[in-house]
């Protein structure tokens, strides 16, 4: 593994990550009916920052560091750290692509409810609540471990941390709002993004 190799690595999984969000973000968007939004300009701050975090900042940088682009921030490339963030980086996108499936139409890349929407307790939501955030933790992670920045490496677990911790809280209350008890006791039975410690 050279440095190249896991730049071109990480800029494949946002192609693949794209490939999965952008049919079901379209075929929402067409077919399902917002019913509750609580999209403010918080909201679309933390998004903002979460996409520089996990994508313009490290695209950027692997597009334009032969030209310069935050290299003084490289150190030493450790191969066996960045075949580690590959096989973290397919994790994550197989849980993302699970995530989506099992959602169907009750996804939505914001805080929204659909018309109709129902609480999906199955597959990976039977492990944890939020498995798409646990899917964009992985992502960071396997950021870190493929580029080998001190700037940009982390960029991805910060930008996305920070959308978490603003935005978790407003989520789990706009679900308890809409499914009441049923919520409640499905919280209760599982935690939030790692199976059986947070």
């Amino acid at each position: 593994m050279t440095r190249f190799l896991a730049e071109m690595i990480f800029l494949a999984g946002v192609v693949a990550w794209g490939a999965i969000r952008i049919p079901h973000e379209i075929r929402n968007k067409r077919k399902n009916k917002i019913e509750v939004s609580s999209v403010d300009r918080q909201e679309r701050v933390l998004l903002l920052i979460s996409l520089a975090g996990l994508g313009m900042i490290p695209i950027a940088y692997c597009l334009t560091r032969r030209l310069g682009f935050l290299r003084f921030a490289d150190f030493d490339f450790s191969p066996a750290a960045a075949w580690l963030g590959a096989l973290i980086f397919v994790a994550a996108l197989a849980l993302f692509l699970a995530t989506h499936r099992q959602l169907g139409r009750n996804w939505s890349q914001t805080l929204e409810l659909r018309e109709g929407h129902t609480l999906v307790t199955h597959g990976v939501y039977r492990l944890v609540r939020h498995p798409m955030y646990s899917a964009f933790f992985l992502w960071g992670l396997a950021q870190l471990l493929l580029l080998q920045n001190l700037i940009v490496g982390p960029a991805g677990l910060i930008g996305f941390g920070t959308l978490y911790c603003f935005r978790i809280a407003r989520e789990e209350r706009m679900m308890h709002e809409a499914f009441g008890q049923h919520y409640a006791e499905y919280a209760d039975r599982t935690k939030r993004i790692i199976p059986f410690v947070h």
